[in-house]
């Protein structure tokens, strides 16, 4: 093994000779307190940046051991030290000022949610940093002097500072380990009292802005309505109080611009942990929620929507319902079917993201259209026996209708972003409406049928069956874009990019025609949790951009293929 002076000498040597000779520095470099492993080298200086990697050891970095004895908290620290080599990055380029554009050092760059990535992968002995070095050069020559700076003398800097535990944010590091713990506490809890979501007094809910997803200045903090109020004993020795929403249906209704989306958003990335000083750490939902959403336009596959739509001119079939174009109603109700197919148990809908006459028919239009007119089932009359059939429960935000009060376990009210329980109130109204439904509500919601995918539906080959997720809503399988904006849930590009190298896993190892879509999922989950993200990449030794998704958003993109198969 080649050390770090033999490094720098060859780099001083290639200077000036041209790009492709940067190819002979492949390979691994001894440094003094790490190992230095290049894996990839960009072709020209215009490419992809070349791909590398920092080994060092547990004990030379001296993260205690009681910081990485379990999943969840290697998780926490693996997060923590992505974020630090970033900001370390950064240092380094405001410290070289005129020399920085020279500077070009990537990593993985996490939002405000806590991920399961491979940026920085920890185990029994060694901690590995996988990132990317734009290798400099003028025109297409090296410039072998500034990439020694960068590789033998930059580089050790960032490590030293951002690896090693005495130069870390320590304290910073303890706490983000203990609320990890806290969260996944919590979410727990949820279970075991029945309980969907939990949003904690004095969480800051409202985000700066359209594009950033910090919290809001001078906010007005979360309270939980009295009788909604719980407490919750934490891992950490503190006690959390907040609002604790029951399984059920539960309506967030208000006047616009009081705040009832910004909760509902909140309850979305609920599924994910949050890094310390987001405001939303303490908002926890069931893992498994899934935003439900009208989708005009996507492809539909052999989705049973019958419990919804029925009766089609041309008789054409909601058992099996496919089409290439949907409309907003069958949209929305393929991504309910979609969404239980892939295990979810909590259904996160705003009327505001929804088709109308899939979420509502009321009484005076009832009256006039008969049954067997219309054959669009509202969710309305599917939303109480879809948590007295099949236990999935439902938060809805409502704001210009209250067909959903007569079924609703509870409503709240949202008051210039303060939260109150009116279901007394909606109650009253419900039952002296002059103009009440009839048959509000069916007795049975309806079969969820499995769906097994086809290997046919993947014949691609050569550089047509190609995976490349390009941003976090497309993702291109040769030259065919699967669109993925419609997964609201989805925060991180690394997801996208994990999601594009598990299809393709899919592809080539799981698909046999036998398992069903929910089914080949949880081979690969299973696959990932016994041997990490890396055993699904085909780029060995370096797939360092890559989040793990939820189950929800991975068959969420396969549903959005339009060459997807089913039997």
């Amino acid at each position: 093994m080649k050390d770090a002076k033999q490094l720098e000498a060859v780099l001083n040597k290639l200077d000036g000779q041209k790009y492709g000779a940067y190819k002979q520095l492949k390979g691994i470099y001894q440094f003094k307190r790490f190992k230095l492993a290049i894996d990839h080298i960009q072709v020209d200086p215009y490419a992809p940046p070349s791909k590398m990697r920092v080994i060092m050891n547990r004990e030379t970095a001296g993260i205690p051991a009681d910081l990485l004895d379990t999943k969840d908290k290697i998780t926490a620290v693996a997060d923590f030290l992505t974020r630090a080599f970033g900001e370390s990055i950064q240092k380094q380029k405001n410290a070289a000022k005129t020399n920085s554009k020279n500077i070009k050092i990537l990593i993985d760059r996490p939002g405000q949610e806590i991920l399961e990535r491979t940026s920085v992968v920890i185990d029994e002995n060694e901690l590995e940093v996988r990132f990317e070095v734009g290798l400099p050069a003028a025109g297409r020559k090296i410039l072998g002097k500034a990439a020694a700076g960068i590789m033998t003398g930059i580089l050790p800097e960032i490590a030293d500072d951002a690896l090693l535990y005495q130069n870390l944010d320590q304290e910073g590091l303890k706490e983000q380990v203990a609320l990890m713990l806290d969260q996944v506490h919590i979410r727990r809890e949820l279970e075991q009292r029945s309980l969907v979501a939990f949003v904690a007094d004095d969480a800051i809910l409202p985000r700066h802005s359209g594009v950033s997803d910090k919290p809001m200045k001078d906010a007005v903090p979360f309270s939980s309505p009295d009788n909604l109020k719980i407490e919750i004993s934490l891992p950490s020795g503190q006690t959390v109080s907040g609002m604790g929403l029951a399984e059920g249906i539960t309506l967030i209704v208000g006047g616009g611009y009081h705040g009832k989306s910004t909760l509902l958003q909140a309850l979305e990335r609920g599924v994910y942990n949050h890094i310390p000083g987001d405001g939303r750490e303490l908002v926890i939902v069931r893992s498994n929620a899934s935003k439900i959403r009208a989708e005009d336009g996507r492809n539909i596959e052999k989705v049973n929507i019958s419990t919804f739509i029925n009766n089609l001119p041309a008789k054409k079939d909601t058992i099996k319902f496919s089409t290439e174009n949907a409309s907003g109603s069958t949209s929305q109700a393929a991504n309910v079917m979609e969404a239980l197919e892939s295990g979810s148990r909590l259904m996160l809908i705003d009327e505001d993201t929804s088709a109308t006459n899939f979420m509502i028919r009321d009484a005076r239009m009832q009256k006039l259209i008969a049954p067997d007119k219309e054959p669009i089932t509202p969710f309305s009359e599917k939303v109480k026996p879809l948590y007295d059939d099949k236990g999935v429960s439902t938060i809805l935000i409502v704001g210009g209708s209250g067909d959903y009060f007569d079924v609703a376990d509870r409503v709240l009210m949202m008051d210039e972003y303060r939260l109150k329980d009116v279901t007394g109130a909606a109650k009253e109204i419900a039952d002296t409406d002059v103009h009440r439904k009839e048959n509000m509500s069916d007795s049975i919601f309806g079969d969820i049928t499995p769906r097994i995918p086809l290997k046919s539906g993947f014949r691609k080959s050569g550089k047509d069956a190609r995976l490349k997720a390009k941003g976090r809503t497309v993702i291109m399988y040769g030259r065919e874009p699967i669109e993925i904006a419609g997964l609201e849930q989805l925060v991180d590009d690394s997801q996208t990019n994990c999601i594009s190298v598990m299809i393709d896993y899919l592809k080539n190892e799981v698909l046999d025609d036998r398992l069903t879509l929910s089914q080949a999922a949880d081979r690969i989950y299973d696959h990932i949790d016994k041997n990490g993200m890396d055993a699904i990449s085909p780029h060995s030794g370096h797939p360092g951009n890559m989040a793990l998704p939820r189950k929800q958003e991975f068959m969420g993109a396969l549903n959005r293929y339009r060459g997807f198969s089913i039997r």
